[in-house]
Formats: structure tokens, C-alpha cells, sequence
């Protein structure tokens, strides 16, 4: 096997350095990977600028990369689901497997979660890199690496879209047209949604939206006062939205996916943003509209690997950029550049 094992190593706020770092040996339940393909999460760049996400603070080098995929080099000796030579869609967040939480399913919120570069764990983006097996997705043969790297973002959507019950007649607000956003649209229409609709501030996005099928689009002015906007959306959807998927984190979003939706219906907040926000939290009360959160994942990898698949959702126009692992600086700064245009950059490890 090559030694060759160039990795993209965080080590501060601005400071991505390209580095060799030692081709790990897998464990019993693990397998080594010769990876594919590396999507750069809005996560990973907030590390990069801020140097923290919350209480998760970059303290020392990490290794960064989470969306991504490979093929299997070698195998731990007990692994039986995969043989080398297969290639995966991988989950990056690996749980203990025996709290109450993994055992209700919900593993999620296991306290022990080892989740990849989220610090001080280290991340996927290097030509080599070892994952338990049974958080690795076999990729049939018609599926590309890219798209088996953009099942984690749509994992998020998946398991928001659940949170939210949409289904048939499902009248569904989505604000924020980043990549959860535009995923979330995906796997809402793929859900049986009725009417999606979709805002941003930003024109560009909402164009794309319409292209991946988002019945209405909405341009957000920032200027326009509160209950302006709420009525705007209503007379939007010709009534109210029944479920609302909040995907930036904004305080000013929040509010107006409580506000906008209809009463009884249900609001989920995916985006996330300041540690405390204010909002109409009486005004869900009397309205009893359900307020739910959104923490990545959980037994949807599956069910996001079937919708691209079956061919009922395509991710791949959420494809902006495409980099190789050499050019992984490069990748950044488009990544975090507004001007860009960047939707979802992919960086290439071979």
C-alpha cells in the first residue's frame, strides 16, 4: 500500500495546513478506507473562521472532513458486512452502541458519541482513514463517491423532514436555502410534500431551489418588518404552512418559523445559531405549535442512500466546486467566499 497519506490538518482560526500523517491500522471492527470524496460542511468552515462551534472548541490540531465517502483497503478481523474493494458512504458519528439512548434508537444523543472533526476528534479529509464498519454504507454500483458523500448532509434532511411528520397534503416552509435547506426540500418533496416553499436572502439559491423543485421561492428583505414577512408568507402559500423547517440558526428565523406556521402545526429547528435567541415562545403556546430540535442524525443513512438510489431525490446540482485534496486551502476559501457561489464543495482524496 502507498504511504502516501496527505491530510488536511485544522490548527487554527484561518490556518489549514496539507501535512503526512501515519496510515492507521484498523481494529477488530473497523475498516481502512482509501477515500474518495471530502464535502465541506458549513461546520468545518466555521471551525476554520471561528475556531469553535458552542462549547466545541478547536484547542489543538485537528484533522477536518466529515461528509464523506471511500473504498474499503482493508478489513479488521472481525468484520463480516464488508469485503475489500467496496465502496462506502460513511457515517461519521460512531456511538457507544449500549447507553439507553442507542438502545431506544436514538443514538444521536449518546453521550459518548465519537463524531468525526468535531473536536477534539479527529476528521476524514486524508487519502487514508479507518471507521467501524458498521457505520459504513455500501454504495450500489449506478451511485457515484460524490453522491455517496453528500448522503450525510442529507441525512440531516431526512431525519428533519421525519421530526416534522411531512407526508401527503404536507404544506411545508423551508427557510434558508444553504445545504440543508436545499436538501431538506429534496427529501420533503420526495416525502409526499404538497407545497414546499423555500426563502433566502440570497437570489442566486432560490434559483436553484426552483431547479430542484421548490413549488414557491420567497426572497427575504431585511429590511421588511416581522409581521410583514409573516404575511407575505402566508399570502405565499395562500393560507399557512402546516410544517416549518428552520435551516440557518438566525434569531430573526427562528421567530418567523414559530410565527408563520399555522396553529396545531409544527415547527423544527435545524439551523444552529446563538446559544440563547428570543422567541414568541407564548405565541406557540396558545397556538400549540410543536417546537422541535434537530441533532444530526439517526438511522437515516439508509433511508438517505435509498432516496438517491431509487433515483427519487438527486443531490447532484447541490455540486458547486470540485477540488482535489492538494488544493484543499483553495477549497476553503471558495467554501467560505459569498461571492463564490458556492452551494457544496467537494474535494477529491486520490
Amino acid at each position: 500500500m502507498a504511504q502516501d497519506n496527505l491530510t488536511a490538518v485544522l490548527y487554527g482560526i484561518n490556518d489549514i495546513r496539507l501535512e503526512q500523517t501515519p496510515i492507521e491500522e484498523p481494529s477488530d471492527n473497523e475498516v481502512l478506507l482509501e477515500m474518495a470524496c471530502v464535502g465541506i460542511c458549513g461546520s468545518d468552515v466555521h471551525y476554520l473562521v471561528n475556531g469553535r462551534i458552542g462549547d466545541f472548541i478547536v484547542k489543538k490540531p485537528m484533522i477536518i472532513g466529515h461528509e464523506s465517502s471511500g473504498k474499503v483497503a482493508k478489513l479488521g478481523k472481525n468484520v463480516k458486512n464488508l469485503k475489500v474493494g467496496d465502496r462506502v458512504a460513511i457515517e461519521p458519528g460512531v456511538s457507544c452502541r449500549t447507553c439507553q439512548f442507542c438502545k431506544e434508537g436514538r443514538y444521536n444523543l449518546c453521550k459518548d458519541m465519537v463524531f468525526c472533526a468535531t473536536p477534539p476528534v479527529h476528521g476524514s479529509l486524508r487519502r487514508y482513514f479507518k471507521h467501524a464498519a458498521d457505520f459504513c454504507y455500501k454504495l450500489p454500483d449506478h451511485m457515484s463517491y460524490e453522491e455517496g458523500a453528500l448522503l450525510e448532509p442529507l441525512s440531516v434532511g431526512v431525519h428533519a423532514c421525519k421530526r416534522a411528520n411531512i407526508g401527503i397534503g404536507s404544506k411545508v416552509l423551508i427557510l434558508g436555502a444553504g445545504p440543508i435547506g436545499l436538501v431538506s426540500l429534496l427529501v420533503a418533496k420526495a416525502m409526499g410534500a404538497t407545497v414546499v416553499a423555500i426563502t433566502d436572502m440570497v437570489e442566486r439559491r432560490l434559483i436553484l431551489a426552483k431547479q430542484l423543485g421548490a413549488d414557491k421561492v420567497v426572497l427575504i428583505d431585511k429590511n421588511m418588518k416581522e409581521d410583514e414577512t409573516v404575511k407575505l408568507i402566508h399570502n405565499i402559500f395562500d393560507g399557512e404552512p402546516d410544517k416549518t423547517i428552520e435551516a440557518t440558526g438566525a434569531e430573526s428565523s427562528v421567530r418567523l418559523a414559530i410565527l408563520a406556521t399555522k396553529s396545531g402545526g409544527c415547527s423544527v429547528l435545524v439551523g444552529m445559531g446563538a446559544p440563547e435567541v428570543q422567541v414568541p415562545l407564548i405565541n406557540a403556546l396558545i397556538r400549540e405549535v410543536d417546537i422541535r430540535g434537530v441533532f444530526r442524525y439517526a438511522n437515516d443513512y439508509a433511508d438517505a442512500l435509498d432516496l438517491v438510489a431509487t433515483g427519487k431525490v438527486n443531490v447532484k446540482p447541490l455540486i458547486t466546486h470540485n477540488f482535489n485534496i492538494k488544493q484543499t486551502v483553495d477549497a476553503f476559501e471558495a467554501a467560505k467566499s459569498i461571492s463564490s457561489g458556492a452551494i457544496k464543495v467537494m474535494i477529491h482524496c486520490q
